[in-house]
């Protein structure tokens, strides 16, 4: 007769507990593929990039303009508003392609010493191809604004790359929903909003429709990780994110935007600083992240802490 001791049923349950959390991975990935088999687009056809901009019409909604509600906000034209959100569109977009890059990067380490015929790989894999077409669709949206492309700050850029180089897979996955889900939330307003842009509205309805299965593989993901990560890797990844979102929340703004429209840049950027309307867009576009990331671990000890001075948790 074979006796097994504690340990030994520990180790049993926990190998059963993997192999479980491994199926649901495939499961997961399967049905994200179906639906980017049924629900993908082809930026450069759906969208009509030659109609005029409409006249009167916004870029980004005023209320998700970062100076909106000020007071430097209540003297400035409404020419100068809608110039405003137009670069600040610019500058989203510009952000954007800088995460995007980032996380195609990501992904791409993450399947590398995996089982390539994989459904989760396959999907992986297809989540690149829809960052690429993302990628060049608002690289075409700048051109087509007449705007300058906005990219990050120098030390962001090269964080960026350290990032990159240091990321643990749950520390990526984090990231991944940061960069994500705050401006999904705000192109879930943007796209609906009559007084925007064909154009903006068609952008973000696009990418809204297709970045509801990277959020979800990356929640999946993430949750997983949580789960069957070395505790070290779940630490760094506390540590890592809350300071991913430190740079993330500065880099939400590009300074340069105000100077393009006539503005004291100085000035601008003190008034965001104390909008509570901004601080409140912000935590709000955020909750919905940070309750979840609450929820499996990853806001906890010092990581919180950076969160919070992020201005992103509430």
């Amino acid at each position: 007769m074979t006796t097994t001791t504690p340990a030994d049923d520990a180790a049993l349950e926990g190998l059963r507990d993997a192999l479980g959390l491994l199926k649901g991975r495939e499961q997961v990935a399967e049905r994200l593929l179906d639906s980017s088999a049924k629900h993908s687009f082809d930026p450069d056809k759906e969208l009509d990039w030659d109609a005029p901009f409409e006249e009167g019409k916004w870029f980004w909604p005023p209320e998700l303009v970062s100076l909106y509600g000020t007071p430097l906000w209540k003297r400035m034209s409404e020419e100068q508003r809608i110039a405003l959100s137009r670069h600040e569109a610019a500058a989203l977009a510009s952000l954007g392609i800088w995460f995007e890059l980032i996380l195609m990067q990501l992904l791409v380490r993450h399947v590398y010493d995996k089982a390539a015929t994989s459904a989760h790989v396959r999907y992986a894999l297809t989540e690149i191809e829809d960052e690429c077409r993302h990628s060049k669709m608002f690289a075409r949206l700048i051109t087509r604004g007449g705007t300058p492309h906005y990219p990050v700050a120098r030390v962001h850029h090269h964080l960026g790359r350290l990032f990159k180089t240091v990321s643990t897979t749950p520390g990526s996955f984090t990231a991944t929903l940061l960069g994500e889900e705050i401006l999904d939330w705000m192109q879930r307003l943007t796209f609906p909003d009559d007084r925007v842009q064909t154009l903006i509205r068609g952008v973000t309805r696009i990418h809204v429709v297709e970045e509801a299965r990277h959020v979800r593989y990356a929640r999946e993901e993430l949750r997983r990780q949580m789960v069957t990560a070395p505790r070290w890797s779940q630490e760094f990844t506390r540590l890592t994110s809350g300071e991913f979102a430190r740079v993330f929340s500065v880099a939400f703004i590009n300074p340069e935007v105000y100077t393009n429209v006539g503005l004291d840049r100085r000035r601008a950027m003190a008034e965001v600083k104390a909008s509570g309307h901004r601080r409140e867009v912000m935590q709000t576009g955020a909750k919905r992240l940070t309750d979840f990331l609450d929820d499996i671990g990853v806001l906890r000890g010092a990581g919180r802490q950076l969160w919070r001075s992020s201005g992103l948790l509430a």
